[in-house]
């Protein structure tokens, strides 16, 4: 499936926030990217708010269009606040699972690891990024992976603790998703009302 493989500083200038981890280019230029990038005086409308707000979600859990509609209505069609069961979602996705658990760096390298074959739900090997965990589940990595590097340095000094709804299990070098994350917990800076305002308009 097509991926974003473009320069990540562009998204992240373009958002105005780095989605992707600390960015020495926004740092330095906190402005969308272009040639007028840098006149703030543009006024952004309602739906260019909305639809910036859905960009910026979808970039930051690696989501394509097609994907993030079926989340949104498939959230719409469950109990609960809309925007909130979408954040869910995403958060349920096993590539964010990874990533949460700190076995990855970032959610690209998570996704890496799930499609190579590094990571096991329940003891099965699961190579299916979107996979969605269901609370009382186990990610693990496989026995055979954990050896590698780029999962011992990112699990090295990893604070385990700041996600309330993961148990992490050192012995296993894994963890359980013991419930759905409030929307206080989740600590991305996404206002998924106004994506919710954006899909109710469509």
């Amino acid at each position: 499936m097509a991926r974003y493989i473009g320069p990540k500083s562009k998204i992240a200038r373009k958002l105005g926030e780095p989605i992707y981890g600390e960015d020495k280019v926004l740092a330095k230029k906190n402005y969308p990217p272009g040639q007028h990038g840098n006149n703030r005086r543009r006024k952004q409308s309602e739906y260019g708010l909305q639809l910036l707000e859905k960009q910026k979600a979808k970039y930051t859990y690696g989501v394509l269009e097609r994907q993030f509609r079926n989340m949104f209505e498939k959230a719409s069609s469950m109990k609960g606040v809309t925007g909130e069961v979408l954040l869910q979602l995403l958060e349920q996705r096993l590539d964010n699972m990874v990533y949460r658990l700190g076995i990855a760096p970032t959610r690209a390298a998570a996704r890496q690891l799930v499609l190579h074959r590094h990571i096991s739900v329940d003891g099965k090997v699961v190579n299916i990024p979107s996979y969605k965990v269901e609370p009382g589940q186990v990610v693990t990595v496989r026995e055979k992976s954990k050896s590698l590097e780029v999962i011992q340095d990112a699990l090295a000094g990893f604070n385990h603790s700041k996600y309330p709804w993961i148990e992490w299990d050192e012995t296993v070098k894994g963890g359980k998703l013991l419930h759905l994350p409030q929307r206080e917990d989740i600590p991305e800076n996404i206002k998924e009302q106004l994506i919710v305002e954006l899909y109710s308009k469509q």
